[in-house]
Formats: structure tokens, C-alpha cells, sequence
């Protein structure tokens, strides 16, 4: 019980810390010309240019993400102080929280990742997606991962029942 409890803390702190560096930086997508280079995230720059819908969406639940895998975590950090936490509810809810913020984050970098690769390309013009981007989806696998080990946790912390009787 305590190895997947741990290693479901170490797996959550480390989606909840990767999915808000990906949220937070502005390299989701890098276009390289001849003579120029630009980079683009989540949060564009010009204020006059109107935000793509997929962008807002794509914002709205990273941002969910973020706050779906803090509870998570917050649940998990919890478990491990017996005084705090009814035995064996924090798992349950760190397994519950860390799935649906995998499963936000998992939306959020679909509804993206379709959205930029079905953009036509310019013959002058290389894009490609950057390390923002892909630390987006390692965070997905993370917080699937946190979820995963959550649950074993959860079982794992199981009081005894009728079927031992």
C-alpha cells in the first residue's frame, strides 16, 4: 500500500508540475522560415488578434488539469498524515481526481495536437509542435499513472468486509 501511495505522490507532483510548465510557456508550436523564427503557447501576445476557439479550449482544460491533479495531490499528501484523513478516502479521492485530470489533459492536447496537424503547410515555412507541447501530453501519462497507483493504494487500505466473516 505505501509504494503505490508514494509513488502515486511522486507521479502526481510531477503531471500536476509538468502540466502547469506546459500551460504556463510559450513553446507549443515553433515555425521556421528563411529568414525569421517564431514560437507560440497557449496565451498569445497580441491583444488586438482575436484567439482561435481550439486555443481557448485547449486553455480551459489544461486548466482544469491543473486544478483536477492539485486536489489530487492535495488528497494524496493527506492520506499520509492518518490524522487528517478518514481511512482510506483519500486514495479514493486522489484516484478519482487524478483520472479526471488526466482525462482533462488528454482532451485539452487532442483538441490541439487536430487542430494544428490539420493546418495546411506553407512550402516556405517548416512547423513543427515543441517541448511545451509534448510536456503537455507526458503530464496526461503522469496523472494516468498517479491515478493508476491511487487506486492500487485505495485497494490496498480495504477494512475487512462480510466475505471474510
Amino acid at each position: 500500500m505505501e509504494p503505490c501511495r508514494s509513488l502515486a505522490l511522486l507521479a502526481g507532483s510531477l503531471g500536476l508540475m509538468s502540466s502547469l510548465v506546459a500551460l504556463s510557456t510559450d513553446f507549443w508550436f515553433v515555425a521556421m522560415g528563411p529568414t525569421y523564427s517564431a514560437h507560440s503557447g497557449l496565451w498569445p501576445r497580441e491583444h488586438g488578434d482575436s484567439v482561435a476557439g481550439y486555443i481557448h479550449v485547449t486553455q480551459s482544460f489544461c486548466i482544469l488539469a491543473a486544478l483536477w491533479g492539485l486536489v489530487s495531490v492535495g488528497f494524496l499528501v493527506l492520506s499520509c498524515i492518518p490524522s487528517l484523513s478518514a481511512p482510506g478516502r483519500g486514495p479514493l479521492v486522489a484516484t478519482i481526481t487524478a483520472f479526471a485530470a488526466a482525462l482533462s489533459m488528454t482532451v485539452a492536447m487532442a483538441v490541439y495536437t487536430s487542430e494544428r496537424w490539420g493546418q495546411p503547410p506553407h512550402p516556405q515555412i517548416q512547423t513543427f509542435f515543441s517541448w511545451s507541447f509534448y510536456l503537455g501530453w507526458v503530464s496526461a501519462i503522469l496523472l494516468l499513472c498517479a491515478g493508476s497507483l491511487s487506486l492500487g493504494a485505495h485497494c490496498g487500505t480495504r477494512q475487512p468486509g462480510y466475505e471474510t466473516l
